[in-house]
C-alpha cells in the first residue's frame, strides 16, 4: 500500500482543517469538563463546610453543660495542713479550719515466722468491718461494709502464699510481710481509714480449731476475745477518724479526703495541727464562665468565616466561592444565625446573648463586650449557664431534673405523682432468735432483686437483734452474686423482728421468702414479702412512664424524653419543673441534622458524586464519538485529497496535450 500524506496531493492542509473542525466538535466536551471541575469544587466545598460544622458542633456540645459555666476556687491559708477544691455546688465564703487528728487505717500483725515459705494453714478468712469500743469491749459491725471472704488452698498455705491470696482477692485488705529481725510478720492493712473500718477476722480452719493459735486461725482477730481464743493478731495501728473543727463545729470523718463537710468543697487533710486554726476561703471563679462565652464566640466566628469564604464573591481576587448562591448553604447560614440571635426561655435573668454582651457585627461575626459580660456575671452568675446549656429547675426539692432528649420541648411542666416508688422488702413474722449454731440454724438463702444469694452467719449468741441484723447485712452485701450484680440490701430490726429491704426502687426490686436452716429462726414461719412498685404520675397532665423513682415524658408529648426523679414518699402535686434548651444545645441538635448520614450534607455530597460519575461516563462516551468523527473527517478529506490529486494530474496531462497540438501558441 502506498504511503499517503493528507494534503500532499492537493496542497490542502488537511491536518489543520481536521484539527480546527474537531476543536469545534469538542466544545461540548470542554463544557462537560468545566461542569466536572465545578462539581468537584462543590464536593470539596461541602466537605469543608461539613468539617466546619462538626468543629462548631463539638464546641457547642461542650458548652451544653451547666458545669462549664459554674466554677469555684478554694484556698487554705496554711497549705501544709490541707489542700482544697470546690465544685459547682459550693458557695462563696470564708471558714475557720482546725485539724485535730488525721484518719488512720488499722494495721494488724501476725507472730513471727522463720521463713516466707513456712506453712500457715488452709481454710477461709472472713473479713468484717466495724467499730471496736475498748471501754465496753464490744465490736459493732459496720452495716455499710459487706463481709468479704478469701479461701486459702493447699497451694497457698505458706506465709507468702497467704499474702498473695489476700492481695489477689480484692477484699479491702492489703497484706505485706515485714522482717523485724526476729522473724517475718504478716501485716494486714485495712483499705479504708476510719474508726468504723476496724477489722474483725474470723477463720474457718481446715484443722478444726477456728480460734486457737495454730493453723490458719493464727490470723483470727476478734478484738473482744483473748489471745489464743480468737484475738491472735496484734494491732499495731488503731483505726481512727479524722477530727477537725470547721467554724467551731466538731467534725469527725472516716477519711482524710472529706467531700461532705462543706457543701461543694472537698478537703484533703495533710497534717494535724491541734490549736492552730487556719482560714479556708471559697470564691466564685468567674474566669470559667468568661472562657466558656469566649470559646463560643470564637467557635461561631470560625464557622462564620468558613461559610463566608464558601458563599461570597471575592472582589479582590475576582473569584466566586464554590457555594456562592447555593440556596442550601445560605439557608443553613440563615438558620444557624437566627438560632444564635433567638430567645431562650430560661426562667432566669437572661434570655438572649446580647444581654450578656455578645452581639453580631456587620460582617456576620460575633463580638464580646467584656465589661457587659463582667456585669452580667456579677449580677446573675447562675443564669448565664441556662442561656447556653440544657437545664431543668424544679420548684420542689423532692423533684429532680435528670435529663432530656432531642424531642423534649422547652417549657414549664406540672409534676404530679399518683404512686410513689417503693422498694422490695421482706418482714419477719416473729422476733429473731439470737443464738446461731453452726450447721444448725446458720444458713440462709433468698433472692434479692432476682439474684440468688446464700450466706452463712457467724455462730454465737448475739447481744441484740441490731447486732444480728448488722451481721446478716454484711453477709448479704458481701455475697458474690450481689457484688457482681451491683445490688445491695438493708437489714433492720424493730422489736426484735428482722426486715430486709432492697436498696433499689421499682417493680424489679423484690426480696423473696427465705429458705435454709436459719430461715425460720431469723424470720419466723410466716414472713411477708412485698415487691417494690414503680413511680406513676403525670407531667403537665399527660401520663408519664414510670421506672423506679424515674418519671419519663410520654412519646408524642411536648415532654417526651424529659426524665424526672420523684424522690417522694406520698402521692401528690409537686410543683413545676421548668426545662430550657440553651443555645448550645439547640445548635448541637441543628448540627446533628446537617451532619446526619441521611438528609444532611453527606446526601448532598453523595448526589454530587453521582453527577460527577455520570459526567465522567458522558465524557468517555463523547471521546469515543469524537474518535469516530475524526476518523470520518480524515477519511473524507483523504478521499477529497485523492480526488483533487487526480484532477490535478488530469489537468496537467490535458495542458500538456493541448500544448503539443499544432497552432497552439505557448506564451511562456
Amino acid at each position: 500500500m502506498p504511503i499517503q500524506v493528507p494534503g500532499i496531493g492537493s496542497n490542502i492542509d488537511v491536518n489543520s482543517i481536521v484539527t480546527q473542525l474537531m476543536a469545534v466538535e469538542r466544545r461540548p466536551l470542554a463544557q462537560l469538563a468545566s461542569q466536572a471541575q465545578n462539581t468537584r469544587g462543590q464536593i470539596s466545598a461541602w466537605g469543608t463546610l461539613k468539617s466546619a460544622l462538626a468543629s462548631f458542633q463539638t464546641a457547642a456540645t461542650q458548652l451544653d453543660s451547666t458545669a462549664k459555666f459554674v466554677s469555684f476556687q478554694a484556698n487554705v491559708g496554711d497549705a501544709t495542713l490541707a489542700s482544697v477544691s470546690a465544685g459547682a455546688e459550693a458557695s462563696a465564703g470564708t471558714h475557720s479550719l482546725e485539724i485535730g487528728a488525721l484518719a488512720q487505717q488499722q494495721k494488724l500483725r501476725s507472730g513471727g515466722f522463720p521463713g516466707l515459705l513456712d506453712p500457715v494453714g488452709t481454710g477461709t478468712l472472713t473479713i468484717q468491718y466495724g467499730t471496736y469500743d475498748a471501754g465496753g469491749n464490744t465490736f459493732a459491725l459496720n452495716p455499710a461494709k459487706a463481709a468479704q471472704s478469701v479461701t486459702i488452698g493447699a497451694g497457698q498455705n505458706t506465709l507468702s502464699g497467704v499474702r498473695d491470696a489476700i492481695n489477689q482477692a480484692g477484699i479491702g485488705v492489703s497484706a505485706s510481710i515485714v522482717n523485724d529481725g526476729s522473724g517475718n510478720r504478716l501485716v494486714l492493712t485495712s483499705k479504708d481509714s476510719g474508726a468504723a473500718n476496724s477489722l474483725k477476722i474470723t477463720v474457718s480452719d481446715d484443722d478444726g480449731g477456728h480460734v486457737d493459735s495454730s493453723g490458719l486461725s493464727q490470723l483470727a482477730y476478734d478484738p473482744t476475745q483473748g489471745s489464743g481464743t480468737g484475738r491472735n493478731l496484734t494491732q499495731s495501728i488503731a483505726a481512727q477518724n479524722a477530727s477537725l473543727l470547721i467554724d467551731g463545729i466538731t467534725v469527725s470523718k472516716a477519711s482524710n479526703v472529706i467531700g461532705d463537710a462543706i457543701a461543694g468543697v472537698t478537703l484533703t487533710l495533710l497534717k494535724a495541727a491541734p490549736g492552730a486554726p487556719t482560714a479556708l476561703s471559697v470564691s466564685r471563679d468567674d474566669a470559667a464562665t468568661r472562657q466558656s462565652v469566649e470559646g463560643f464566640v470564637k467557635a461561631w466566628n470560625d464557622l462564620a468565616k468558613s461559610i463566608a469564604d464558601l458563599t461570597r464573591y471575592d472582589a479582590a481576587g475576582k473569584r466566586a466561592g464554590a457555594l456562592q448562591g447555593n440556596t442550601a448553604a445560605l439557608t443553613m447560614q440563615s438558620r444557624i444565625r437566627s438560632m444564635v440571635t433567638g430567645t431562650v426561655a430560661t426562667g432566669g435573668a437572661y434570655s438572649t446573648l446580647s444581654q450578656i454582651g455578645v452581639a453580631f457585627q456587620k460582617d456576620g461575626t460575633l463580638a464580646l463586650d467584656a465589661a457587659r459580660l463582667k456585669s452580667a456575671i456579677e449580677a446573675h452568675p447562675g443564669d448565664i449557664a441556662a442561656l447556653f446549656a440544657r437545664a431543668g429547675r424544679a420548684s420542689d426539692s423532692r423533684i429532680g431534673y435528670l435529663g432530656s432528649n432531642a424531642k423534649t420541648q422547652p417549657g414549664s411542666y406540672a409534676v404530679s405523682v399518683t404512686q410513689a416508688a417503693t422498694r422490695g422488702s421482706l418482714a419477719g413474722s416473729q422476733a429473731a432468735g439470737l443464738t446461731i449454731t453452726a450447721g444448725v440454724n446458720d444458713a440462709l438463702a433468698l433472692f434479692v432483686d432476682g439474684t440468688s444469694v446464700a450466706v452463712t452467719l457467724a455462730s454465737g449468741t448475739y447481744a441484740t437483734a441490731s447486732t444480728l441484723a448488722a451481721e446478716l447485712q454484711t453477709r448479704l452485701n458481701g455475697a458474690t452474686g450481689l457484688v457482681r450484680a451491683g445490688i445491695t440490701a438493708q437489714v433492720t430490726e424493730a422489736s426484735g423482728v428482722l426486715s430486709v429491704t432492697s436498696n433499689s426502687y421499682g417493680s424489679a426490686s423484690a426480696i423473696s421468702a427465705p429458705t435454709g436452716n436459719g430461715a425460720a429462726g431469723l424470720f419466723g414461719a410466716l414472713p411477708t414479702s412485698a415487691a417494690g412498685v414503680d413511680s406513676a404520675g403525670s407531667i403537665n397532665g399527660t401520663g408519664a412512664a414510670g421506672s423506679g423513682q424515674l418519671l419519663t415524658g410520654a412519646t408524642g408529648d411536648a415532654s417526651e424524653g424529659l426524665r424526672i426523679k420523684a424522690a417522694v414518699a406520698t402521692p401528690g402535686a409537686y410543683g413545676n419543673l421548668t426545662f430550657s434548651r440553651g443555645i448550645a444545645g439547640q445548635l448541637g441538635s441543628l448540627m446533628d441534622g446537617y451532619l446526619a448520614t441521611r438528609d444532611g450534607i453527606d446526601d448532598r455530597i453523595a448526589g454530587l458524586n453521582v453527577n460527577l460519575t455520570a459526567n465522567g461516563h458522558r465524557q468517555d462516551a463523547f471521546q469515543v464519538r469524537m474518535g469516530d468523527v475524526e476518523k470520518r473527517l480524515r477519511a473524507q478529506f483523504t478521499a477529497l485529497d485523492t480526488m483533487i490529486s487526480r484532477m490535478n494530474s488530469t489537468s496537467t496531462f490535458l495542458q500538456q496535450q493541448l500544448a503539443s497540438l499544432p497552432g497552439v501558441v505557448n506564451n511562456k
